[in-house]
């Protein structure tokens, strides 16, 4: 059954658009990740203009985002005092971010740098991450052997504005976490995703986090900072279709939760080389298409206004 969407201006089918919204709450729950990354893609693939792609899914975001910290919140798994100090810097970061994206949009690059992006990050952060998981992994079924800490304090350790996190044991400059929101802000608003595939590893080996405390912590700034992104693209680029979020936010909100039950089964170690996994796979079907020969070599786009 077709639906059609205004602002993105196609029809497609209602199940398609729920299923995918289920399956970007569910890996919202179990990684602690807005989905973001994966849901902008999928959905340019489907033929939503990447405009109106980065934007709805900032909007889908956070309903997914609100179902994972509730479960999480439950089971005690949320550190508010973190959460809030990084979305200090989120929220400066998602306005810049907004305004960098309105002015590539305008100069006709949007498009070309959301795939390179994208490419770029997704590369360097899954393999980053499933080389570090597969030696955790291998320490672990090792006899005797020691589990080492994930993060090693630094000179960023010794900044000012010392603050003590209680509910993540930890005793650590608040410029940290503000930077750290501050940066995924500005990619939340260009990519239009919650930053998560940035913030969980951030959190674990950057901050020092408890990897159980890290997937509601995360989710609990992204709540706000899709908020944000959510108003300034619909004020300023007014590429937001209600629609097409309604239907996403619906599977997403029930995945959610699902894929919170499924993740408490899961060892800290094999959901960070899940996560890799994921955001490799992703970073080679972008490329892929960076890659192959169009099927139109060259196209005219009509005057607008």
């Amino acid at each position: 059954m077709d639906i059609y969407l205004p602002i993105a201006e196609i029809s497609l089918d209602v199940f398609l658009l729920l299923g995918l919204g289920g399956a970007i709450g569910f890996l919202s729950g179990v990684f602690g990740v807005g989905g973001g990354f994966l849901l902008t893609p999928m959905l340019i693939f489907i033929g939503v203009p990447p405009a109106v792609a980065v934007a709805s899914s900032a909007n889908q975001l956070v309903g997914a985002s609100l179902s994972g910290v509730i479960a999480h919140w439950r089971r005690g798994n949320v550190d508010f005092k973190m959460g809030f100090t990084l979305l200090l810097g989120g929220l400066a970061g998602s306005a810049l971010g907004v305004w960098l994206f309105t002015l590539l949009k305008r100069v006709g690059q949007i498009e070309l740098t959301i795939s390179l992006c994208y490419v770029l990050l997704l590369g360097v952060l899954g393999a980053l991450m499933a080389v570090e998981s597969l030696r955790a992994i291998a320490r672990q079924r090792r006899p005797g052997a020691i589990r080492r800490k994930l993060h090693q304090h630094n000179w960023m350790h010794g900044l000012p504005l010392k603050t003590r996190f209680r509910r993540s044991k930890l005793y650590i400059s608040a410029l940290l976490p503000t930077g750290l929101g501050f940066a995924v802000g500005v990619l939340s608003a260009i990519l239009g995703i919650g930053g998560g595939f940035v913030l969980v590893p951030a959190m674990i080996y950057t901050l020092g986090m408890p990897t159980a405390m890290v997937p509601g912590t995360s989710l609990l700034q992204i709540i706000f900072v899709a908020a944000n992104v959510t108003f300034l693209q619909a004020y300023t680029n007014r590429t937001v279709d209600a629609v097409l979020t309604l239907l996403l936010r619906i599977g997403g909100v029930i995945g959610a939760q699902i894929g919170t039950r499924f993740g408490t089964r899961l060892r800290g170690e094999q959901l960070r080389f899940l996560l890799a996994l994921l955001v490799l796979a992703v970073a080679a079907k972008l490329a892929q298409d960076l890659t192959l020969r169009p099927h139109d070599l060259y196209t005219i786009a009509p005057e607008p206004g």
